[in-house]
């Protein structure tokens, strides 16, 4: 019994994996875009699928190397590469997906000092309302205040999503606050360019950022 298993996951994992390799042209663009890892999750999941296997023992028995991880599918990638392009920054797929829709909708907002709309926000207003819409947290619109609701991160240790506050030197109070992305971008509203995507390396942002901190 357990042999025929074998060979079916094998001929059939043989067969899917030929028709990503004989796909037309339209169509391996946006498969090529995921990761190897990612078709393979997905070869995986469709075996499993298709052959009822029970249990991911009875996968790995027949040669499958099951991953517990979340499978991505062809639609998700696409999702992650059109944020990954559009923010320019490297994404791992497993970011939120409605945070990177939400800060890509607020991109070019113009800044407008206690404001906190898609007509005029400053930038805690445009954090406030981002944290909000995503996490259902509420912040104070105000980056000195946001401060004290946040638990200090080290730097080296920030994730997508985390808060980047800013002072202008050592006993000065916090300025400026916006979220951090990937790859040392972060992505706030600006006094002069509105809600935009700086780097941190940036010789002014690397000059007065003041450290980082999680609500979440």
């Amino acid at each position: 019994m357990m042999k025929n298993y074998i060979i079916s996951a094998l001929a059939v994992t043989a067969s899917l994996l030929s028709f990503f390799y004989e796909a037309p042209a339209s169509n391996s663009n946006a498969y090529n875009q995921a990761s190897n890892s990612t078709q393979e999750d997905m070869v995986q999941e469709w075996v499993l699928e298709h052959n009822g296997f029970a249990s991911e023992e009875t996968a790995a028995a027949a040669g499958s190397e099951v991953k517990t991880a979340k499978v991505l599918t062809a639609k998700d990638s696409l999702v992650y590469n059109y944020y990954s392009q559009t923010l320019g920054v490297k994404l791992d797929y497993e970011e939120d997906q409605a945070f990177l829709k939400t800060v890509t909708e607020w991109i070019g907002t113009p800044y407008r000092s206690g404001g906190s709309t898609r007509k005029g926000t400053d930038c805690s207003g445009f954090v406030s309302k981002v944290y909000k819409q995503v996490y259902g947290i509420t912040l104070t619109h105000s980056s000195r205040s946001m401060f004290t609701q946040v638990k200090r991160v080290a730097k080296a240790g920030m994730d997508t999503g985390d808060l980047v506050f800013f002072r202008r030197g050592p006993g000065q109070p916090i300025y400026h606050v916006g979220i951090y992305l990937k790859d040392g971008k972060f992505i706030h509203s600006a006094t002069r360019g509105g809600v935009m995507i700086n780097s941190l390396n940036s010789a002014y942002y690397k000059k007065y950022f003041y450290a980082a901190g999680r609500a979440i």
